[in-house]
């Protein structure tokens, strides 16, 4: 496998995001676009990134907050999050950023494009599907489904995949239910699967719940997440 940190950026913002792929495979493949937690662009959106180029995919791990930065605790990445979701054009603007430095790479299917997020990237990919990106799948871990922006109708050209923790106090009932009437309205293709005794960051093996005890991995909904994830790459890449 070839990993390697890729520069790029978003006007005058130098973004420094992470590639993996299997150099061993030939022609073009379908890209993943993987967008990290509020913290940054960590351990876990590369070792994700990672997992789907041995599934044979291009991945993409891009950078929200330029030169590669990390939050230093739960407070300076919540200010990070919040610094650049405030403003949805400017949001969406730093995701399609990290999207065409995907889509440039030479053995990257332009036709074949996802994306997947976690936590504030789960929120990240809704953005670019709401934004009407040209993108097969969108697949949300955990990530906040409300927005200031919500999508018009016809404007979703990706099928939309939300995993959510059912006790994720960060995502509340009326969230969902909120997201699940804008997608209805919109004329997406979506679904929302809620996962039992789960709260917020259950993909994440880090997440040992001392930032706070609904920050948790959960190892029996990740597993579940990401095998449903893969089916669905299988049926909206064309990829099985």
């Amino acid at each position: 496998m070839k990993t390697e940190n890729l520069k790029y950026s978003d006007g005058e913002i130098t973004l420094q995001g992470y590639l993996a792929y299997d150099e061993m495979r030939m022609g073009k493949r379908p890209g993943v676009l993987v967008v990290h937690e509020a913290g940054g662009l960590g351990g876990h959106p590369k070792m994700r990134a990672r997992m789907l180029a041995k599934m044979g995919y291009i991945a993409f791990a891009v950078d929200l907050y330029g030169e590669g930065k990390c939050g230093a605790s739960i407070e300076e990445s919540r200010a990070m999050m919040n610094n650049l979701s405030k403003d949805p054009a400017v949001h969406r603007a730093r995701a399609n950023a990290g999207l065409k430095a995907l889509t440039v790479q030479p053995n990257v299917d332009k036709k074949r494009l996802a994306a997947i997020g976690f936590c504030f990237g789960g929120m990240t990919v809704l953005e670019l599907a709401r934004n009407g990106a040209q993108l097969k799948g969108v697949v949300s871990f955990h990530g906040l489904l409300s927005t200031k922006v919500p999508a018009e109708p016809g404007q979703v050209n990706a099928s939309v995949l939300v995993f959510n923790g059912a006790k994720d106090p960060l995502v509340p009932r009326s969230d969902v239910k909120a997201f699940e009437n804008e997608m209805q309205n919109a004329g997406a293709d979506w679904q929302v699967i809620n996962y039992g005794d789960t709260v917020h960051s259950f993909t994440n093996p880090w997440a040992d719940g001392s930032d706070a005890p609904y920050i948790l991995y959960n190892k029996r909904s990740a597993a579940r997440a990401w095998a449903a994830m893969r089916e669905f790459f299988d049926e909206v890449l064309e990829a099985g």
